[in-house]
């Protein structure tokens, strides 16, 4: 699928748009941040979960992660499940250049990132909870890919859609992708309009009435 999302299109206007659909909920913890304020990512959700597990093969210690980021498509961003747990990072330089040569737009994690300066480099938005640098081999284990999560507080499925920036994330459930990010691209028309109104000096009372936003 592809996204179709004006460039003007914020988190603000895909929430309300959800609003107007009965989804109240799907906006994740506000813990969850953007390295840089002027991040933005849209894109389609592929998701990792991890659970606090202190074994693993020391042939492979990161196996299953490497088959994830192999299997990322253009227009993805990596959804990390964490619990939310800080006993590691879960996201780094090196997933980020991997991700990025894949085609994936963007990392949205409920845990710790590591080598941040070092992700701002890369040049991929990256949005999680805090920073640490303990990797999570021998802490954490992948427990599932491509499956169901809840990261930030959200519900979250293989191939929902998630829009990132610096006021939060917004996560759309795929049957709604196409209703929800339509509004959301007229919402962003009319604010422009809205918005001119408002800077030539009409009352707030009179652009409610006519546009009915705010």
């Amino acid at each position: 699928m592809t996204l179709h999302v004006d460039p003007r299109v914020r988190t603000a206007m895909v929430s309300d748009s959800l609003d107007t659909f009965g989804i109240r909920n799907n906006v994740m913890d506000s813990s969850v941040k953007p390295l840089l304020i002027e991040m933005r990512a849209v894109g389609l959700a592929s998701t990792i979960e991890f659970v606090p597990d202190g074994e693993f093969d020391a042939n492979d210690p990161y196996g299953t992660a490497i088959d994830y980021l192999d299997s990322l498509l253009p227009g993805d961003i990596a959804v990390v499940a964490t619990g939310p747990s800080t006993r590691s990072a879960y996201w780094g330089e090196l997933f980020s250049t991997a991700a990025k040569s894949r085609g994936a737009v963007g990392v949205v994690c409920d845990g710790p990132l590591r080598d941040t300066n070092l992700i701002l480099e890369v040049d991929f938005p990256a949005f999680g909870a805090s920073s640490r640098p303990i990797d999570y081999k021998g802490r954490m284990r992948v427990s599932s890919v491509h499956q169901p999560v809840t990261c930030g507080g959200v519900q979250i499925s293989q191939g929902d859609a998630v829009i990132a920036d610096w006021d939060g994330i917004v996560v759309v459930p795929a049957e709604y992708i196409e209703r929800v990010f339509s509004a959301a691209n007229e919402r962003a028309q009319n604010e422009r309009t809205v918005l001119q109104e408002l800077q030539s000096g009409k009352s707030v009372r009179e652009v409610w009435d006519e546009y009915r936003l705010l």
